[in-house]
């Protein structure tokens, strides 16, 4: 079983130190869904929503979130991010009345730690933001589940979700 690194001596809660660790280039890539009503969808597809476009503000709102992951989340270190992308793609079954949107985040970095958390962040901001844009047209929206892809790079190799 692997050691608790997130403890200190007192098994208080400690950022671990990553000093030590080699920089490498590490890439995360998350997913999320919002499901909406198909007046919400139409909002969306056409440009109706009365705050603006959805997708432009929550993929802004993503990127933010993932350059401030390390305010909200304690144990996250502060890192400096290289690239961050937010992708938005439509399941739609008219028949079904099902209108969902599909979130795709991928975060970059060369640095001793991980984006995972940045990634993750990032999709749930996103996510959060498209309700809150579209909350006055239907308050039943469904977000989640929110999910690692992806990761690549670091100590303890690469990951891929099944």
């Amino acid at each position: 079983m692997n050691e608790l690194t997130h403890f200190n001596t007192q098994g208080r809660a400690k950022m671990v130190d990553v000093s030590d660790k080699a920089e490498t280039v590490r890439i995360a890539r998350a997913r999320t869904s919002v499901i909406v009503n198909q007046n919400i969808y139409s909002q969306i597809r056409d440009g109706s929503n009365k705050k603006g476009d959805v997708f432009a503000v929550a993929q802004v709102a993503g990127i933010m979130a993932a350059k401030n992951t390390a305010q909200i989340i304690p144990m996250c270190h502060p890192l400096v991010l290289s690239g961050v992308d937010i992708e938005f793609e439509w399941d739609v079954d008219e028949k079904r009345g099902h209108y969902e949107v599909i979130l795709s985040t991928t975060v970059k970095t060369k640095g001793p730690t991980g984006v995972e958390m940045e990634a993750l962040t990032a999709a749930s901001a996103a996510a959060l933001t498209i309700y809150d844009m579209c909350k006055a047209a239907g308050k039943e929206m469904v977000i989640g589940p929110t999910m690692l892809l992806h990761k690549s790079g670091g100590k303890s190799g690469d990951y891929s979700r099944a």
